[in-house]
């Protein structure tokens, strides 16, 4: 079983492959599994490896970078579960889905928390025996909130942070203290149906399919770096509330995957789009 991810990013030059297999056979390290990928347009290269073996992480860097041109960011990362925090607000299907993940031992993560700025959860994080922090953000200015959630998230050592339908828009400058270690999850019909109850909305134009989108989020509201998408077909026997219990199903297995795909360091982000192995 391998021990360690190695991902590189960098200008596509000739001999990559052979370079880096060399700098790992010459420190005995076994590839248990390897990707790579050009992006011809951008002339970018991307590469995966699953290494088996004893590591002096900072040496096999430093051996890397040498090889590398010059642009190459390098990550060597030990396979361990990232360290987390969900956000939620009242909806419990994304939440509930990740705790049930967790406590079975199918989550790649160890959930160190839950927040959310109503009360109404705390039950359901409570029978998991997850800490539960009820932030409120009644009559508060958005600046103040989110103060108020980072002297929370200071007492923790996080990886990312899960937006489990968290219904609040964050700022530039509590993004820019995360960047791409925010993921959120949400139903595919923005912009299209926007504001309240977009299944209502879907509904009243007849919509034929449903689904929900998982992303990195960044500055520009639902446009960050896509993860994983699912769509399901729907019609017009069902009423809005059936396509309603029909999306949060997709949007629980969406989140799902998209988790999967980060916790096991499977993402590469360039540009505003992702690369996955």
């Amino acid at each position: 079983m391998y021990k360690y991810v190695l991902k590189i990013k960098c200008s596509d030059s000739k001999g990559l492959i052979y370079k880096i297999s060399n700098v790992l056979y010459k420190n005995d390290l076994n590839i248990e599994k390897n990707s790579e990928y050009v992006d011809n347009e951008n002339k970018k290269f991307f590469f995966r490896a699953r290494l088996d073996g004893t590591i002096d992480t900072n040496k096999i860097k430093h051996e890397l970078q040498l090889e590398m041109p010059k642009d190459a960011k390098i990550t060597l990362t030990k396979k361990v579960k990232k360290q987390i925090v969900v956000l939620a607000t009242k909806e419990a299907h994304c939440l509930g889905d990740i705790l049930l993940k967790h406590d079975s031992g199918e989550l790649n993560a160890d959930i160190l928390c839950v927040m959310s700025n109503y009360d109404e959860l705390r039950t359901l994080c409570e029978r998991f025996g997850v800490t539960y922090h009820f932030v409120s953000s009644d009559n508060l200015e958005r600046t103040l909130h989110e103060k108020r959630v980072l002297e929370v998230l200071d007492n923790y050592n996080i990886d990312f942070l899960v937006l489990a339908k968290y219904m609040r828009i964050l700022s530039e400058d509590f993004v820019s203290r995360f960047e791409q270690k925010i993921i959120n999850i949400h139903h595919s019909f923005l912009p299209a149906f926007i504001g309240a109850n977009p299944y209502k909305q879907a509904h009243k134009r007849g919509v034929k399919i449903i689904g929900a989108t998982a992303h990195f989020v960044n500055n520009n509201l639902d446009e960050g770096p896509i993860i994983a998408q699912d769509v399901i077909g729907v019609n017009h026997e069902q009423s809005w509330r059936d396509m309603q219990k029909a999306g949060r199903n997709v949007e629980k297995t969406v989140l799902s995957n998209a988790l999967d795909l980060v916790f096991d360091d499977r993402i590469f982000v360039h540009l505003n789009k992702t690369i996955i192995f």
